[in-house]
Parts: C-alpha cells; structure tokens; sequence
C-alpha cells in the first residue's frame, strides 16, 4: 500500500474546515511543517505548533475562519503526486485564479509560494493549490 502524507494533511485540513473544528492534528514531518508554515504566511490559517504529547510529536493547525465562521480556505486541491509529478520552471510561473489562489512549491531553495518563487525565479515541484 502507497501512502501519500501530503494528501493526508491537505484533506485533514479541508475535512477540519468543513466540520468547523478550531484545530487538526496531524503526523509531523519537516515538510509538513514548512506547507503549514507558506500557509500561515499567505493567511490561510491561524497558526501551528508542535504538539509531543505523546511518543510521536504531531503538528497542531490551527484553522481561520472569516467574521461568518466561513472557512477562509475555498479550495485546497494537490497537483503534484507520487504517481506523477508535476514541475514548472521560474517562467512557467504565473498568477492563478487573478492572483488570489497560491500555489505551493517544493524547490532547491525550500518550501515556498509561487509568488516567493517568482520573486527569487526559481522553478520547482508544485505541491497544492489553495485559494
């Protein structure tokens, strides 16, 4: 059996959003860490810690809603799998959805938006979308 632990953060997000939970725990791992923290920076969440309760430490989200409880996440949808990747170079970058959807990139530099991305022109793996 493949797993994909990427996928799994990403639907526990949007589960947790759409059940209106305040927080989601899931499994920690570097990678994990650096797509929640371009998330918190781009506004789509409230917040993370690292939670070792127990004998495996777990990344807390905490999710953000608007002044309606709307969850401020419309979509979050994984572009690039382990069955096919998917990559585009610093050029191929360019706005989505008028500028108002990020994508999350895996590049040489690290874990970054692709506005961050297009700023430093570098090309790398696209992981999700978000808007």
């Amino acid at each position: 059996m493949h797993s994909d632990p990427i996928a799994d953060l990403l639907t526990r997000v949007r589960n947790g959003q759409t059940a209106r939970m305040t927080h989601v725990d899931v499994p920690h791992s570097k990678i994990k860490k650096d797509i929640v923290k371009v998330l918190q920076a781009d506004g789509f969440v409230a917040g993370q810690e690292v939670v070792a309760e127990s004998k495996f430490p777990t990344i807390r989200v905490h999710l953000k809603y608007d002044s309606k409880k709307k969850p401020i996440i419309n979509s979050i949808r994984r572009i690039s799998k382990p069955g096919l990747r998917v990559y585009r170079a610093a050029g191929d970058l360019r706005p989505i959805r008028s500028g108002l959807a990020t994508l999350i990139l895996t590049t040489s530099e690290g874990v970054m938006s692709d506005r961050e991305a297009r700023r430093r022109r570098i090309g790398g793996e696209v992981i999700c979308e978000v808007w």
